[in-house]
C-alpha cells in the first residue's frame, strides 16, 4: 500500500466487497476456504445484508460457485478474483480487477488502501503453512483429521480456548469458533503437503493457541512431516 505495508489479497477483496455490499444491497458473496474470517463478521457487511459462503480453493471450484449461487464476487486469498454481472463476466481477470480498484479509490478521494485497510477491524492471521503428506496418503490422512474434529465439535469441544460454533468441510475442514476465529487443514492440489491456516480477532497469543491445538489434532497422525514454516 501507499506507506509500504503488505495488504493481502484477502483483506483487499474485505475491502471490494464492503463498497460493493453499499452498491448492491443483500449482495452474495463467495470466498475460498483460506481466505479471512471477515467476510462472515464484518460488521459494515452485515450492515448491508452482504452474505458470504466459503467454497473451495481453485480456479474452477470459485468460478463455478460463482455461477451457481448468483454471486456477485468470489475471492481467493491467493489474488485471484471472479466478478460476476454487473461488475465483471464472471472469470477471474487482473485487469478488469485492477480497474475496480482504481474506481474504488475514486469513490473515496480521501482516503488511502491505507486508510482503508484500516478502517476493516483488526484481525491475527498465521501465513499458510504447509507440512509435508505423501501425495498417496494425504486425502486418507485429511479425512481422518476431518473426522477427529467433527467429534471434537460434536463433544462441545474447542481450539484455542474458543468453543467451535461449526465445522466447513467443502474443502478439509475450516474450524469456526465463537469469537469468530477459525483454523483450517485441508490437501493442497498439487504438491505433496497439507495446508493449515488459522486467525484469531483477539491476539497474536490466541492466534498461536488455536494453531497449538489444531496442530495437536494434525500431528496425531504419524504420516504428516515437518513444516515448510510455522508461527
Amino acid at each position: 500500500a501507499d506507506e509500504g505495508e503488505e495488504i493481502f489479497a484477502d483483506k483487499v477483496g474485505v475491502i471490494m466487497a464492503r463498497d460493493w455490499a453499499k452498491m448492491y444491497p443483500d449482495a452474495v458473496f463467495v470466498a475460498d476456504v483460506k481466505s479471512t474470517g471477515l467476510f462472515a463478521s464484518d460488521p459494515e457487511l452485515l450492515k448491508y445484508g452482504a452474505k458470504t459462503d466459503y467454497w473451495k480453493t481453485g480456479h474452477s471450484h470459485m468460478k463455478r460457485r460463482v455461477k451457481a449461487i448468483g454471486a456477485l464476487a468470489g475471492f481467493e486469498k491467493s489474488g485471484h478474483y471472479f466478478l460476476a454481472e454487473p461488475i465483471g463476466r464472471g472469470y477471474d481477470c487482473g485487469m478488469r480487477v485492477a480497474v475496480e480498484l482504481c474506481k474504488l479509490m475514486d469513490r473515496h478521494p480521501d482516503m488511502s488502501m491505507s486508510d482503508l485497510k484500516r478502517a476493516l477491524p483488526v484481525t491475527y492471521s498465521s501465513p499458510t503453512m504447509s507440512p509435508w503428506c505423501a501425495d498417496t496418503e494425504k486425502y486418507a490422512v485429511l479425512d481422518r483429521i476431518v473426522a477427529k474434529l467433527l467429534a471434537r465439535a460434536d463433544a462441545s469441544g474447542s481450539l484455542g480456548g474458543r468453543k467451535i460454533t461449526s465445522v466447513i468441510t467443502v474443502n478439509g475442514a475450516r474450524v469456526m469458533l465463537e469469537n469468530g476465529g477459525w483454523g483450517l487443514v485441508r490437501a493442497s492440489s498439487n504438491t505433496p503437503n497439507l495446508v493449515v491456516v488459522c486467525e484469531s480477532p483477539e491476539s497474536d497469543v490466541e492466534l498461536r493457541a488455536i494453531f497449538a491445538d489444531l496442530d495437536a489434532v494434525i500431528r496425531t497422525e504419524p504420516a504428516v512431516g515437518a513444516y515448510d514454516q510455522t508461527l
